[in-house]
């Protein structure tokens, strides 16, 4: 063996491994066609893995102003922030974005995982303290561990576990305790309680932050989201579901976002969002409050679809949103279904170790405004047809 072999032997280890244990992933390219449709492999299915939950990625207004900004300021920022890339059109979405939020100000990033990687690191010093929910997604994960202090992860949703944990960190020197959660949990589609983590946070003088990217735009009043008008410290969210575009935003007091300006390196140091991502943005905060008839429609039929798995004898957690898993189990049921769903003219997603936990594999459903009554009833007799071949 060379030694350059020998160098990068390590990948082909890692991949066959993950063969092995059915974690291997490919990418397959997917167009998007009318509607929820799509084509994969050539053959059209109905798109039941997309997080547009409002059916905006296509709509005209945003691919209209989107356009439009571009004519005006070009193809692209040219600069981070704090040089020559803040453009009149990106504060101007963050006026309008706070505006709507209830919140002092706004900062936007260019995506989720960047902010979450970013933001812990810049408020958090090496005698910090955080308190991390044990399903929070990958990226607080990361930046909580890039932060290189006390790390405290609580049982999922469960407030009498952090309030313990609060409680003894009394004792101990932390200059400063973080809690960090999401309002709408992105694998299981259960919400938390952030009202009494409000609460909580005050109670025991800590910061509060909440990542809101499968809140905004479905959930809250006028579909800001569950931290809309609370007393939430930094309420983080994103542009690339809900929204239809793409790039996240943090909301937070003035102060905090002087400081994050000056302190966050994920920010300071990125190319800020190109214009027309920007007019695709500014078009979709101007529809989205007016949307609360496809919201109430939306989490109607979520209800619906919930009812009808659980008749059938499938497990969807503890999903109270327009996010629903199939919990299947073992990874290789969970990929034959998807292949039998798919056969089925279903596009639907494995979900599987490491995105979430072994033994709970699942087929995560994302469910639109675009669905249909004929889209759901095709999904469920596919869902129902597996069901009944496996207890035979």
């Amino acid at each position: 063996m060379t030694k350059r072999t020998s160098a990068t032997y390590f990948m082909k280890e890692e991949l066959g491994r993950r063969k092995q244990e059915n974690h291997l992933r490919f990418l397959v390219p997917v167009t998007p066609c009318d509607g929820v449709m799509v084509k994969r492999n050539g053959k059209s299915l109905i798109n039941f893995c997309s997080n547009d939950y409002l059916g905006l990625a296509r709509h005209p207004l945003l691919r209209q102003r989107s356009k439009d900004f571009m004519d005006r300021y070009g193809a692209g920022a040219t600069a981070s922030r704090l040089v020559c890339g803040t453009l009149p059109c990106a504060e101007a979405v963050e006026g309008k974005l706070a505006r709507l939020k209830g919140a002092e100000s706004s900062l936007i990033f260019n995506s989720g995982f960047q902010a979450n990687l970013s933001l812990l690191p810049a408020l958090a010093d090496k005698k910090s303290l955080i308190l991390s929910d044990r399903l929070n997604h990958r990226s607080i994960i990361e930046g909580a561990r890039l932060c290189r202090c006390a790390l405290a992860v609580f049982r999922h949703n469960d407030l009498a576990h952090l309030e313990e944990i609060l409680h003894k960190s009394r004792y101990l020197d932390y200059s400063r305790i973080f809690i960090v959660t999401e309002s709408i949990f992105s694998m299981d589609g259960d919400i938390s309680d952030v009202a009494q983590l409000v609460e909580m946070a005050r109670g025991y003088g800590s910061i509060l932050i909440v990542d809101e990217a499968h809140a905004t735009g479905v959930a809250g009043a006028r579909g800001m989201g569950l931290t809309a008008g609370t007393a939430v410290d930094c309420c983080m969210g994103t542009f690339g579901k809900a929204l239809g575009s793409f790039g996240a935003y943090g909301t937070f007091s003035k102060q905090m976002r002087d400081y994050l300006v000056n302190c966050c390196s994920g920010f300071i140091y990125s190319t800020a969002l190109p214009p027309s991502v920007m007019g695709a943005v500014d078009a979709a905060l101007d529809l989205v409050p007016e949307m609360e008839r496809e919201r109430k429609q939306l989490m109607e039929k979520a209800r619906d679809l919930r009812a009808e798995l659980h008749r059938m004898g499938w497990d969807t957690g503890p999903s109270a949103t327009h996010i629903i898993p199939v919990i299947v189990g073992s990874e290789a049921q969970t990929l034959a279904l998807a292949g039998r769903l798919e056969d089925a003219g279903i596009l639907a997603m494995a979900i599987r170790p490491p995105t979430v936990e072994k033994g709970r594999s699942r087929i995560r459903l994302a469910l639109t405004a675009l669905h249909t009554d004929q889209h759901l009833n095709q999904l469920i007799d596919a869902l129902d047809r597996w069901k009944r071949t496996k207890q035979k």
